[in-house]
């Protein structure tokens, strides 16, 4: 039984590595990055939620892809009705806060993608903040059409 509880810890322990990273410093960390799948010719969106446990604000203030020629930071406003996607220079994180990326709302679009993302395929995302510097995140693809990390995730949503 002793050793169970030792593999599951290790289990548990790995799959929130692959969910959780942290800049060098430790003040800015990422959980749950996801994406959903895509048709050809279609961008995608990628969504996470960036936690900042330091003292002092930071801004995400880039992004970059290999599976896509551009990604930029976009957020989703109704226009008198009419919901718009629009990029944004930067998303400010306010110290001990967190800022969540997900559908409708702030979102890194990834345009002009080399292929499709397909479900359960896997990407690398390098985010770069003003204060803590680059956080590369490792990016898992949902189904198409999911609302959060944890749709159709495998459950593997460790916020």
């Amino acid at each position: 039984m002793r050793y169970l509880m030792i593999a599951l810890l290790v289990i548990v322990g790995a799959c929130g590595s692959a969910q959780a990273q942290s800049s060098p410093d430790g003040s800015i960390r990422i959980v749950s990055p996801w994406a959903r799948a895509t048709v050809p010719g279609v961008p995608g969106g990628a969504f996470l939620t960036i936690i900042n446990k330091g003292t002092a604000d930071d801004s995400l203030v880039s992004v970059s892809a290999a599976v896509a020629e551009m990604a930029e930071l976009h957020k989703t406003e109704n226009d008198n009705g009419v919901m718009k996607m629009t990029p944004i220079s930067s998303i400010v994180v306010k110290a001990g806060q967190k800022v969540t990326l997900a559908p409708g709302g702030y979102h890194i679009m990834l345009m002009h993608l080399k292929a499709p993302l397909k479900e359960g395929q896997s990407f690398p995302l390098t985010l770069t903040f003003d204060r803590a510097g680059k956080i590369e995140v490792t990016v898992k693809v949902g189904k198409a059409g999911a609302m959060g990390g944890g749709d159709d995730m495998g459950g593997m949503n460790m916020n």
